[in-house]
């Protein structure tokens, strides 16, 4: 398809250079000559210097032909008069970034009236994210397939746990319950596993089923943790309000730290039911004295990476049975974060990037692919793809042990009217049925790519 993209910021950057290696052709705009050039020069995309809300300069960037706009500027009537000028009486699909909350509440109405395909709010989206992640605190990372009736649970193998040097063969006959483990990061290393694998303290393991057998099977290996009823959250800022409204609606008390007063009286006005106090969170005995080592989560999102970093460690110190989430913007130094106690690791730029790329792999059902929903994992190293099997598809109705799939690839879940099943070898794939495959190939936009 043919992509442009207004702001070459962190999540324009990031879109850019994902759509590109997908083969996306990319034209990039922004008023910063020297970043744009850095930019389309680190990924060999083209670049238009200019106003992108200048439909002379859209013209410039090829808007005539273009197939999707994607306005992620820092400004949000910026991005929604991009997407405005760029429909001009066309049928594009144009998709803006919109962040401020009180657009939020008008969302909707917004969607409707300029008749964008998408509004992606990545703060809120990134409070989501985090609140089902307090919702089953047990999991590092939590993906959704089959309209939220299959899970993709991200779990780190501690040093204590009963699954280290244990075969996942031996694993499936021990537990009864439906699951299936379906990548494996070991350092480097990604492992698309068999039942012969055998786990190893420090693994993180990739998990699928539905969230009744998950539960299950945490608590069958001792890995489920208590519930959060008390959170405690380090910065004000626009995500900590949408995660505070959420967790206050989920019955979770939550305390916000914030060191700006005026926006400490305005979240007061806001979360009547929150606990707001007024001060520096990385002053250590304030932590301890408004409770610290009483909660059960602590979620860091101040502004400064290393505020987050720092805070998250010393949380894990004071006591050691608290659900830890960390955000983080830049992934300068991702090694070495990933190897660091931060619990769960938020970032909004990754977020806001793959729902959007999930969304253009969506569009393209309408020109030859059968991606239903996508998410990279295991570090961008490996994909989960759900896909929809057609009608005289070459993969129907034979058994799934003889079928001729790629290397690195596993068949994991396949949801038939509703019911999630997770496959064994006799199992074979009907016409309707959608099928969720974990593989480190890229480049797969039909269920019939999986075959060698």
């Amino acid at each position: 398809m043919n992509i442009i993209i207004a702001g070459c910021g962190k999540v324009g950057s990031t879109l850019a250079a994902t759509l590109n290696e997908e083969g996306h052709d990319i034209t990039l705009i922004d008023q910063r000559a020297e970043i744009l050039e850095q930019v389309c020069n680190d990924i060999d995309v083209m670049g238009v210097v200019g106003n992108a809300g200048s439909y002379t300069i859209q013209e410039e960037a090829g808007v005539e032909n273009a197939d999707l706009f994607i306005a992620v500027t820092n400004y949000d009537e910026l991005n929604l008069l991009c997407c405005v000028m760029a429909k001009k009486g066309r049928n594009l699909n144009t998709i803006a970034r919109v962040r401020n909350p009180i657009y939020k509440r008008e969302a909707g109405f917004i969607k409707d009236a300029i008749g964008l395909s998408m509004i992606i709010n990545p703060e809120f989206t990134a409070a989501m994210e985090i609140a089902r992640l307090l919702r089953f605190p047990s999991a590092s990372k939590i993906d959704t397939f089959a309209k939220g009736k299959a899970e993709l649970l991200q779990y780190v193998i501690n040093a204590d746990s009963p699954l280290i040097n244990l075969q996942i063969a031996h694993l499936t006959k021990q537990v009864t319950t439906e699951f299936l483990i379906c990548a494996i990061e070991r350092g480097e290393e990604v492992i698309i596993p068999d039942g012969n694998a055998v786990l190893r303290e420090n693994d993180k393991i990739y998990i699928v089923g539905t969230p009744e057998n998950t539960t299950k099977l945490f608590r069958k290996i001792g890995a489920q943790r208590k519930p959060v009823k008390r959170t405690m959250i380090a910065g004000g800022s626009t995500i900590g309000y949408y995660l505070s409204k959420q967790l206050l609606e989920m019955g979770i008390e939550t305390t916000i730290i914030e060191k700006n007063k005026e926006r400490c009286e305005e979240l007061s006005s806001l979360l009547p039911k929150a606990n707001i106090v007024f001060a520096d969170a990385t002053e250590q005995d304030l932590l301890i004295e408004e409770g610290l080592d009483d909660a059960d989560a602590f979620v860091s999102l101040t502004n400064m990476d290393e505020e987050n970093i720092m805070l998250s460690m010393y949380a894990q110190n004071v006591t050691k049975d608290i659900k830890l989430i960390t955000k983080v913007k830049r992934s300068t130094f991702d090694n070495i974060i990933d190897s660091l106690p931060l619990g769960s690791i938020i970032s909004p730029k990754l977020i806001t990037s793959y729902t959007i790329i999930r969304y253009v792999r969506s569009l393209q059902n309408s020109m030859g692919s059968n991606v239903e929903t996508l998410y990279r994992i295991v570090n961008d190293k490996a994909e989960a793809l759900e896909f929809k099997v057609c009608d005289n598809c070459k993969v129907i109705n034979i058994p799934l042990i003889d079928l001729p799939t790629k290397d690195n690839l596993l068949i994991c879940c396949i949801n038939r009217n509703g019911k999630i099943i997770i496959p064994r070898g006799n199992d074979m794939l009907h016409p309707g049925d959608t099928v969720i495959v974990v593989t480190s190939n890229r480049g797969l936009d039909d269920i019939e790519d999986i075959l060698k």
